[in-house]
């Protein structure tokens, strides 16, 4: 029987591939890949950027028009694309994502710090690097990278090691296993990341003729793994015998859709339940469950609890040092871990008892398995609802102003928002001071409101990563929280966002430098050397006046509709005209920082920042000091 076939180039095929591929989770079917994003140039142009012409604009041919195949976005900088297409991805709970293409040389390594946080975080992304000529008819080529020991690598290979899954197509045919491969991991709950296919310049634009039954419409089904019955079995014994348990809920119960099985398992048992930065929300602010944020940036509620845990029920959480508190926090001497997750490894960490499956079933599974036979002591659930209410009226003066004609504080920027916010607004930020703040203080109303990457903690994530979230979730307010240090990593994405009438609202702290390192190097006797945005002054320390910028103006150079906020007054009349923008809108707000101002609570818990052991200036030595009596508190779980 002969094989039907089409003749198309090989970026041809691979967009008509991409466009017909769809996931399907609890009988819910999406387009994996509903985008792509891309900056072209002479390692793309000819070929995917010619296959993208063919296929992601609309037709004019038919009445009426037909859609494009696969939309297309311009982005202006290639680690920004991949940042928008990760936050696609998270607001599509992992089940659709966008694809992202580059040429050769400075463009392909733009992915690579994009691609690390994808990888990270467990968020699937497709990346297409254009890659030097596979058939080297001269060599080098433009932007090429000789390396002498080996004819075969270019600077594409440096996404292998921040890539689930990496091929390079130097023959048409290659393309067939390497896209199904690519299109396993994507999504595969477990491994999925960033997929990198490098594409030489010549394969791209090389005819081959293709098998019709490569295009044809496939639906790869996201697992639900239950778990083993007889580590179900040792769960039930485990949290039977806990007098003191806690969840610790991470970015898996997001990833599994699992906040309902949550909410069904703590009402079930009077379990509380702490977050992590990625797992914020899995039990809406208002449950009396809900303590709070966990670990160096969470609550004093969550933290305590922590301390005093016999039993700690990891839900889809890596246990990073920031909520172990770099292995302090979980101080009860006999405390025993008890992992749920979708990935082994990760569920046996901490010596732990592994509960390897799916989020949401494995809760539901336990709730089962449990048949109502556990409840929390009535002393324990007092407790815990007693401090957390305490805790709320910490949050409350802090968010606080007693007159709204002062310069607000950082935190008040948030109680502002926090007055404001629905659950249908949506909160994204990467790194600084905002994701401490954020996650002691925030009070989150939605399962998905909460969106601060903090796996990577990437400067410059926020703006086009709330392009992302706002094409997978129209009609809904997205505010991207930067300060001013994150602002000038990576604000050419407001190009597009005006572009393409997306209407992201960016919020930008000035505050005059890297107030969250600043912080940090004060405490380790760094002294704040080099964290402030000011001028070099006669020591040359950064400590003289703050520089003349003036980020408002740039914003609205860039296009943006800005509003100026000078008092808390000001903050909530431009935070209110922002969200009822249908454009993309600025506020720009200078924090104050004075240390005679009321701030959010310091860090309830450690984090370990190694110290000089030896130095000559006194700050260094009583940070030694500090440092040496905190370490000491540090264990294993063995």
């Amino acid at each position: 029987m002969k094989t039907s076939t089409v003749r198309l180039t090989v970026a041809q095929a691979l967009v008509r591939f991409l466009a017909n591929q769809y996931t399907e989770r609890d009988g819910a079917r999406q387009r994996l890949i509903g985008a792509t994003w891309g900056i072209f140039g002479h390692g793309n142009v000819a070929g995917l950027g010619q296959a993208l012409l063919q296929y992601g604009t609309a037709s004019s041919g038919g009445t009426p028009p037909t859609p494009p195949v696969m939309p297309f976005h311009q982005g202006r900088n290639e680690q920004a694309m991949v940042h928008a297409a990760v936050g696609y991805a998270r607001q599509s709970d992992r089940l659709s994502t966008h694809a992202v293409t580059t040429s050769i040389g400075p463009g392909a390594t733009n992915l690579v710090t994009g691609a690390a946080l994808a990888t990270i975080n467990h968020l699937p992304v497709l990346l297409l690097p254009g890659d030097v000529f596979a058939t080297r008819p001269a060599d080098p080529v433009l932007q090429q990278l000789e390396v002498p020991y080996a004819g075969d690598v270019s600077v594409n290979d440096c996404l292998r090691p921040v890539s689930k899954y990496f091929d390079r197509v130097e023959r048409p045919e290659q393309l067939i296993p390497a896209a199904l491969q690519a299109m396993r991991v994507l999504t595969d709950p477990v491994e999925t990341g960033a997929v990198t296919l490098a594409l030489p310049q010549d394969v791209q634009a090389e005819g081959f003729d293709w098998p019709e039954e490569f295009f044809r419409e496939r639906v790869w089904a996201v697992r639900r793994p239950e778990p083993d019955s007889e580590e179900l079995a040792d769960a039930v014994r485990e949290l039977k015998r806990a007098r003191r348990p806690l969840v610790v809920a991470g970015g898996g119960v997001h990833h599994s859709g699992a906040e309902e099985a949550l909410k069904e398992f703590v009402d079930a048992t009077g379990v509380p339940v702490a977050s992590t930065q990625a797992g914020k929300g899995s039990l809406l602010h208002n449950h009396s469950a809900d303590v709070g944020g966990i670990g160096h940036t969470g609550t004093a509620t969550a933290n305590e609890l922590a301390r005093t845990a016999d039993l700690v029920i990891g839900v889809g959480t890596r246990y990073t040092d920031f909520t172990t508190a770099s292995a302090t926090l979980f101080a009860h001497p006999d405390v025993r871990f008890l992992n749920l997750n979708v990935a082994a490894f990760d569920a046996h960490k901490l010596s732990a008892q592994p509960l390897v499956a799916d989020a949401r079933a494995g809760l539901a599974a336990l709730r089962e398995a449990l048949g109502g036979e556990y409840r929390a002591e009535p002393a324990y659930v007092a407790e815990y609802t007693e401090d957390k209410e305490r805790w709320e009226h910490r949050v409350d003066a802090c968010f606080a102003a007693e007159d709204d004609l002062v310069r607000p504080t950082q935190a008040q920027v948030l109680g502002a928002l926090d007055e404001l916010a629905t659950g249908d607004d949506i909160l994204i930020n990467a790194a600084g001071s905002l994701p401490g703040d954020l996650h002691k203080l925030w009070r989150a109303r939605s399962r998905d409101q909460y969106h601060v990457e903090y796996g990577y903690s990437c400067m410059g994530y926020e703006i086009p990563a709330s392009l992302g979230v706002a094409l997978a979730a129209p009609g809904r307010p997205v505010w991207a929280l930067v300060g001013d240090g994150t602002y000038l990593m990576l604000p050419t994405e407001i190009v597009t966002a005006v572009q393409e009438g997306i209407p992201v609202k960016v919020v930008i702290l000035q505050n005059h430098g890297y107030a969250s390192i600043g912080g940090l190097s004060a405490s380790v006797g760094a002294e704040g050397f080099a964290t402030q945005y000011r001028f070099a002054g006669e020591q040359g320390a950064y400590a003289g006046a703050p520089l003349p910028v003036d980020l408002a103006a740039n914003a609205a150079s860039l296009g943006m509709t800005v509003h100026r906020a000078k008092t808390v007054r000001d903050l909530r009349e431009a935070l209110a005209a922002a969200r009822a923008a249908t454009r993309p809108t600025c506020v720009y707000v200078e924090t104050e920082t004075a240390d005679t101002v009321s701030g959010p609570p310091p860090a309830q818990a450690w984090w370990d920042v190694p110290v000089a052991e030896t130095a000559e200036r006194s700050a260094a030595v009583k940070a030694r000091e500090e440092y040496d009596r905190r370490a000491a508190g540090r264990r294993r779980h063995l």
